[in-house]
């Protein structure tokens, strides 16, 4: 089934709803958002002879055009490869030359003007006016619909070949495990949409609710308090780093949530201070996921209710955990040898299921080494507990082996985060002869306060064994991120080995 579909029936059904607003302005009901895609297919096809199997890359911020592309391309049984618009150019070029893309849609229309063999067309661009209505093409489950490049934060990016199929069954783990889509929602893109917060579209579409584009087209704190306001029923991705900024300002407001119905955050680390502080000011709101581009959105959840609760004997350590497996996944965790563990040990959080990609993209070996055995190897390390709840530990690639000793990033990152001068932390590992890596945290103050190192190193030896603790800290006034709120920690060990090098 082509999961274009989904618009081609709600829109028969309810024309009349609103389906696209920017801000507070409608710009699209679904009848509208159905002939403006409609449109674009056959330009897209007449214009550009755009067919099945074609790629098409978009690489722009969040616009009130980008769901009516994404669904003209299908409409014709083409690709999409949205591209995160924080890139540079020259990354996103690589990825356009190595998706094949038949064509290019950027904000200017010209990004590419020097290179003769990108063809490029601005997003607002004018299509067709006036095609008949008429249903997307017919195509297999196992045909390709969006090619996700990862982040490439741990090396070059990789093209992640999802389908229609997997699109559809990560939508129903959505309805089934994260939250019950409604036509009065007001679905937020205040994440990228070229990644995860794009992806939870399909389950608005299909359940008939609104689309809410912000009038800054990205993430702005003020900007969600007042379209709380104003529009109400927010339902939006979040990555924990925006959850934290967006509670940082409804406190300084005295706003406690209304209007928010659901945040789902997943996308990185949330610490355990961090949500408890954003339950205390919101309320029962949050959902947590775990997932992939490699099995999108779609590994385990922490729904409302256990976010929230605090009936269970150990409901402080189950808020900390990811959750527990998504309803369409089957979730272990691997030894080296690949069997699985028991309960409490730590090895690879591995998964396999209906949403689980098809490979990358023109590279056979990491596909089967991804994919070996016929799990999804994550890469990421954690450990279930006697009643299935999965605790993510770290990226295999990001714990620190000290003295021969293993030392995860994030139990460091979580004890400096409960000291109350400190906004944000991330710890590395960096090379030393001695002891193979010591650990380097770099830390992020809370405005107008701040900590010496031996206040700080005093207070890790208070919350962790002291091997753990950083051997050295560097102050700094943000972190680097990508556009999906991930710290790119590849950066700061280029920094660290840098300060090294010319020390």
């Amino acid at each position: 089934m082509n999961i274009a579909n989904w618009l081609y029936q709600t829109a028969l059904s309810w024309p009349n709803r609103p389906a696209l607003y920017e801000g507070d302005v409608l710009r699209q009901t679904y009848a509208e958002l159905l002939q403006a895609t409609c449109n674009r297919a056959a330009w897209l096809r007449e214009e550009y002879g755009i067919l099945a199997g074609d790629r098409v890359a978009v690489f722009a911020k969040n616009a009130p055009e980008y769901i009516e592309l994404l669904h003209a391309c299908w409409w014709i049984g083409a690709v999409v490869v949205p591209i995160n618009c924080k890139l540079h150019p020259r990354e996103a070029e690589w990825i356009i030359r190595d998706a094949e893309a038949a064509l290019v849609f950027t904000e200017s229309g010209a990004l590419f003007s020097d290179k003769a063999d990108i063809q490029e067309v601005a997003l607002c661009a004018d299509a067709a006016q006036d095609q008949k209505i008429s249903a997307p093409v017919p195509v297999e489950d196992q045909d390709l619909a969006w090619l996700f490049y990862t982040s490439g934060t741990t090396g070059t990016p990789k093209g992640v070949m999802l389908s229609h199929d997997n699109v559809r069954q990560m939508t129903l783990c959505y309805a089934l495990d994260v939250d019950c889509a409604q036509a009065e929602d007001h679905m937020l893109y205040a994440a990228p949409m070229s990644h995860g917060a794009g992806l939870y579209m399909f389950a608005h579409i299909r359940a008939g609710g609104a689309h809410l584009i912000p009038a800054s087209h990205g993430f702005d704190s003020d900007e969600i308090i007042g379209l709380a306001k104003t529009r109400g029923n927010l339902v939006f991705f979040a990555a924990p780093t925006m959850v934290k900024r967006l509670i940082a300002a409804s406190k300084a407001q005295g706003f406690t949530g209304d209007g928010i119905r659901t945040i789902i955050y997943g996308g990185g680390p949330m610490y355990a201070n961090d949500i408890n502080e954003a339950l205390a000011c919101y309320g029962p709101r949050f959902v947590q996921i775990y997932g992939q581009g490699e099995t999108p959105m779609t590994i385990s959840v922490l729904g409302r209710d256990l976010v929230a609760d605090q009936s269970h004997p150990r409901w402080q350590a189950r808020r900390a955990s990811v959750g527990i497996a998504q309803g369409a996944v089957t979730l272990a965790v691997l030894g080296s040898d690949g069997t699985p563990l028991p309960a409490g040990a730590t090895g690879e959080i591995c998964v396999k299921g209906p949403t689980v990609m098809r490979g990358y993209w023109k590279n056979a070996q990491a596909s089967e080494q991804a994919l070996a055995g016929g799990w999804l190897h994550t890469g990421d390390l954690g450990h279930l507990d006697e009643d299935g709840f999965l605790y993510l530990t770290d990226r295999s690639k990001d714990v620190i082996i000290s003295g021969g000793t293993n030392i995860y990033p994030r139990e460091v990152e979580e004890a400096l985060l409960c000291h109350p001068s400190v906004f944000e932390v991330a710890v590395i590992g960096v090379p030393e002869p001695d002891w193979g890596e010591q650990v380097v945290a770099y830390v992020v103050f809370e405005q107008g306060k701040s900590a010496s190192v031996p206040e700080l190193d005093s207070w890790c030896r208070q919350h962790i064994a002291a091997f753990k603790r950083p051997k050295h800290y560097e102050f700094v006034k943000d972190l680097p991120k990508n556009s999906y709120g991930k710290v790119l920690k590849t950066e700061l060990r280029s920094r660290a080995c840098s300060k090294t090098a010319s020390a």
